[in-house]
């Protein structure tokens, strides 16, 4: 009786093995070839999963993407204000072993757009998940009269993407340089600098 292979988990199987190459070798090494190899599988078996390396990037980045969203729906809100915004902020920044892993694969294969143009949907999308959680965050504090007045919420939203993204930058090239510490006390204290404070409203113990 012949094997019943499902197609879904081969095709995931098939990704997980990409990345654990594309963080170990660059995205150069990330052949056909060297992914059958680390996935246990035929170069002829890949081809039944993925018809291009643009396609399994794009699966890649999209199972990136999940895990992100995931990370957000599991998000557990403490009820203290700044923290629950930050503790939000920081499952955007490669804190962690699985989030450098990621964020390493993504500003590889974002490296190669211009080259596999069908990669552009899906690395757009990639972006669009942090900056649309800067503005939930900046939103969530307009919406409860706790920011400035005045401010614009988009522009600040921007504001925040781009802390929120150097910040990520920065951890990844110097980790030594920037602490996690320092960067929660960073966000902490934006978030602060943005708030209305009125009778106590919005205020925080530094």
């Amino acid at each position: 009786m012949p094997k019943i292979v499902d197609h879904g988990k081969q095709r995931q199987h098939v990704a997980e093995a990409a990345l654990r190459v594309i963080q170990r070798e660059g995205l150069d090494k990330a052949t056909v070839r060297n992914i059958a190899v680390e996935a246990g599988l035929s170069v002829g078996s890949m081809r039944h999963y993925f018809s291009s390396q643009a396609e399994l990037f794009a699966y890649c980045m999209n199972q990136i993407n999940q895990r992100i969203h995931k990370r957000y729906d599991e998000l557990i809100l403490r009820g203290d204000l700044i923290n629950d915004l930050k503790d939000m902020l920081l499952l955007s920044l490669p804190l962690d072993n699985e989030r450098r892993m990621e964020m390493e694969v993504c500003m590889s294969i974002v490296a190669k757009g211009l080259i596999y143009p069908e990669l552009g949907e899906i690395i757009h999308e990639m972006f669009d998940a942090v900056g649309k959680t800067c503005y939930a965050a900046i939103q969530f504090l307009a919406e409860h009269k706790l920011l400035s007045p005045g401010a614009n919420i988009e522009h600040e939203a921007e504001r925040l993407y781009a802390l929120i993204d150097g910040l990520g930058i920065h951890y990844m090239m110097r980790p030594r340089r920037l602490s996690v510490e320092k960067i929660e006390r960073i966000i902490e204290q934006h978030l602060q600098s943005l708030m209305y404070i009125e009778h106590g409203k919005g205020s925080f113990e530094p």
